[in-house]
């Protein structure tokens, strides 16, 4: 089984009859006070210890080496696989009184090493007295202490009790006079709030009429441009149709006009290589020219006719190249006339956009004309909202004060028991230093929500909006708690009590 042991150390000098040192090791248990094992080892036994356990210590360094050894297991108590152990070992039951042996070992994954084997003797009925007599009187010295310390702090908690009691009437007093003035303050700004409501309401009422009736007449002003604007702009189209037709004619007759002179080109080409051919035939048939005479004759009346009609093709092709410049011309006097319509459209399509822009504007202006309006009704509804929180606050705070009245009487009639009543009334004082903390809050909160009134007043405006008051109370750090320990023989026994009679 696993327990919590308490080893005592100590180092007794004797000098009666000789001087000499001897170490005594005590184990005990807080949870049974039966449990008494004692060891005294001598600087004779020290030195058989030595020889059979192999130690490299003297008997003067042996003390604190213990202590460290006991320390190391304490240390690797809690771990689930400990390093040190200290194992306390019986070979039969308690009440046999047979010697027990306390060993220190090492473990690790190869073995368990014992550094230190310890054979304990089981107390007798006289040393388990002396024992318990000693840890009665420790017990008793402790109790007159505490009693003690618990009648001083009776008494300064009575003090301080009436003290707080004095504080929180004087409080509880201003309180009220503070809610006299707040309930007073606060009907007249709220008659202030709902005047500057009305009001607001209807200049706002009137500034939205004004709106309308100038949004309505700068829509009718667009509307009539807009239907100008139209009305020019079909015009143009048409008469942009009718340029476009004409231009198209115009085309029209120039590509036939060329189409003539193409094929007059390739007439006169004809003629110039028959006139070739001819003129070979000719010179061959100078030979033949008297009897081809008349024939001669025949195609030099063609020649003639033939040369007339080329005259006649240059002069209409040279006619046909006046009017095409001509209609050159007039190609572009209608193709400037054409820009010129497309940028008073340009003109217009802007013109367009830009009221187009400006009725989008004064929709947006209606729009943040009603967000301030809905938002100042928000901050009056708000601002209601806060005075009934308010007001909850301050009945809260009474209801508050009257709890901690009923539990202060309540506490004079509990004074019979110690430790209950000490526990109680420390619970009741914090509770009523809580209170009145909170309550020297309110006040001071409540004087800068005086002042920041009175200063609102001043700077308030037509145009201003009202803001929300926000509450905010910082609690200041109650002292903490006293505690007591509890008497029992849960505590370290002095060992000038364990070894006096040793």
């Amino acid at each position: 089984r696993r327990l919590n042991v308490r080893v005592n150390i100590e180092l007794l000098s004797i000098s009666n009859p000789v001087h000499k040192k001897d170490l005594a090791v005590r184990l005990t248990d807080d949870t049974d006070p039966f449990f008494l094992y004692n060891l005294v080892i001598s600087e004779e036994d020290f030195q058989s210890l030595k020889s059979q356990q192999g130690l490299l210590v003297d008997f003067s360094a042996f003390p604190q080496k213990f202590i460290d050894l006991l320390q190391q297991c304490i240390q690797e108590q809690n771990k689930d696989i400990p390093r040190f152990l200290l194992q306390l070992v019986s070979s039969a039951s308690v009440l046999d009184h047979t010697p027990v042996s306390l060993n220190v070992v090492e473990t690790n994954p190869f073995k368990h090493l014992t550094h230190l084997s310890l054979k304990f003797l089981p107390g007798n009925d006289a040393e388990i007295k002396k024992f318990l007599a000693s840890c009665l009187k420790c017990l008793k010295e402790d109790k007159m202490m505490l009693e003690e310390k618990l009648r001083k702090t009776e008494e300064d908690l009575t003090r301080q009790l009436s003290y707080t009691q004095q504080s929180l009437s004087e409080k509880s007093r201003e309180l009220d006079k503070l809610k006299n003035e707040w309930t007073s303050e606060l009907t007249n700004e709220k008659e202030r709030a709902l005047q500057a409501q009305a009001q607001y309401q209807q200049q706002h009422e009137q500034q939205k009429k004004e709106l309308e009736n100038l949004h309505q007449k700068s829509i009718q002003q667009l509307q009539n441009r807009l239907s100008e604007l139209e009305v020019i702009n079909k015009d143009l189209t048409e008469r942009r149709y009718k340029g476009d037709s004409t231009v198209r004619e115009l085309k029209a007759k120039l590509s036939g006009i060329e189409d003539e002179c193409q094929r007059a080109k390739q007439e006169v080409l004809s003629l110039r290589r028959e006139n070739t051919t001819l003129d070979a035939e000719c010179h061959e048939k100078e030979k033949l020219i008297n009897q081809l005479q008349t024939r001669v004759a025949v195609l030099e009346q063609e020649i003639k006719d033939k040369d007339q009609l080329v005259i006649r093709t240059k002069e209409v092709l040279d006619a046909t190249q006046e009017q095409k410049a001509i209609l050159e011309e007039s190609t572009e006097k209608k193709q400037s006339h054409i820009e010129k319509l497309e940028t008073t459209i340009k003109s217009l399509s802007a013109e367009l956009l830009k009221a187009n822009e400006i009725i989008k504007k004064l929709q947006g202006d209606l729009k943040t004309l009603m967000s301030k309006l809905k938002l100042k009704n928000t901050v009056t509804i708000q601002q209601e909202k806060l005075l009934a929180e308010k007001e909850e606050k301050l009945q809260k705070e009474q209801r508050e004060l009257q709890e901690t009245g009923q539990s202060l009487r309540m506490k004079e009639q509990e004074v019979c028991k110690l430790q209950e009543q000490l526990e109680t009334t420390i619970q009741k004082l914090e509770e009523s230093k809580q209170l009145l903390k909170t309550n020297e809050n309110v006040i001071t909160w409540l004087n800068k929500q005086l002042n920041e009134i009175q200063m609102a007043k001043k700077l308030e405006t037509s145009a201003s909006t009202h803001g929300g008051v926000r509450t905010a109370i910082s609690p200041h750090g109650m002292p903490d708690r006293p505690s007591f320990p509890s008497s029992g023989i849960n505590h370290p026994i002095s060992p000038l009590y364990a070894f006096q009679n040793f």
